[in-house]
């Protein structure tokens, strides 16, 4: 049986002390709400922090409703359950609150939190395991090694980015507010990640992800949200597909946005799907034009469930279904 490592619990009483907690204690601790990931890796040895600042009672993390003339607040501190289940999110967001509802099972969406989807860490067959298991096959760069076992000769880790909720939020324009140290910071879920396996995140150490604005205009597009996974529940996706599309009174797309999670290290934005469709009439050839772009931008690697050959066949195809039925057509 694996257990949990000692460990000092830190239970801050406000979003800034709680920032402030982190800032002095340095790389030493970690934020957590839901545990959901951060505890089983912990007993498996990946984080190995002597303090954890729990957000779990912090009421400046909660909410779902109305932000001004900016659109819709969803605090990070609420649980994926609420979030699915959420009236407001389903009527307008249903892509949102369908990741959400595929989030692993029932019991761990109760505990997990939105915003621990969305800085969920990166995950990689080789990485995913116990110390045992990788002290006898060798450690990984991405812990305490010096190579990525997926690819020897990489400069950089390769592990996947497999949060379902986050690619969502990116396709509809969403925007991270972060409290730290120095104050607020708003930053568009489009710059909120890089390309980096390990340092996969644009959000410093002493920053706290107070929640996610849905700005105004979002709630005009069509949005929704594919998952491939070989299990109906439990697993993390081994290919997601988000996709928002925005019509003018002539059905004329005067928006769209592809983005693909666990093809790479951060959610992938398609842009040149979004070219295809942009500014016309859609019509199947552009829904095969704009699969066929995003299947050329997806790159998985040996290093999750299913052949990743299989994985980026099923771009193609998944991204044809989402579009298909943004755009009511039959392909």
């Amino acid at each position: 049986m694996l257990r949990l490592p000692n460990f000092n619990y830190v239970r801050p009483r406000s979003l800034k002390e709680a920032a402030r907690v982190l800032a002095d204690l340095g790389p030493e601790a970690m934020a957590v709400a839901g545990g959901t990931d951060v505890y089983p890796k912990m007993k498996r040895g990946q984080f190995t922090p002597r303090y954890l600042v729990s957000l779990r009672r912090l009421q400046e993390l909660r909410g779902i409703g109305p932000e001004g003339k900016r659109g819709m607040w969803i605090g990070a501190g609420e649980t994926l359950t609420a979030v699915s289940q959420n009236s407001t999110v389903n009527k307008y967001f249903p892509a949102l609150a369908n990741g959400a509802a595929l989030v692993s099972t029932p019991q761990l969406r109760n505990m997990g939190t939105i915003g621990g989807n969305i800085l969920v860490d990166t995950r990689c067959n080789y990485y995913d395991q116990t110390f045992f298991w990788r002290q006898a096959v060798g450690f990984c760069i991405k812990k305490d090694g010096q190579i990525c076992l997926v690819a020897p000769k990489s400069s950089k880790c390769l592990a996947i980015f497999s949060s379902d909720t986050a690619p969502v939020l990116s396709s509809l324009g969403a925007i991270a507010s972060l409290v730290g140290p120095q104050g607020r910071r708003r930053v568009p879920f489009a710059e909120l990640y890089r390309d980096d396996g390990i340092d996969f995140m644009t959000k410093r150490g002493d920053e706290v992800l107070q929640g996610i604005i849905i700005p105004r205009k979002a709630f005009g597009y069509r949005n929704i949200y594919l998952k491939l996974r070989r299990r109906g529940s439990f697993d993390f996706p081994v290919l997601g597909v988000a996709g928002t599309m925005g019509f003018g009174k002539d059905g004329t797309c005067l928006h769209a946005r592809i983005v693909l999670t666990a093809v790479s290290s951060w959610p992938v934005v398609v842009d040149a799907a979004a070219q295809q469709l942009e500014g016309k009439k859609v019509t199947r050839e552009a829904i095969e034009a704009a699969a066929e772009a995003a299947a050329k931008v997806s790159h998985p690697l040996d290093n999750a469930d299913m052949e990743y050959w299989y994985r980026k066949r099923m771009t193609r195809v998944y991204v044809r279904r989402a579009l298909a039925s943004l755009s009511g057509i039959e392909t």
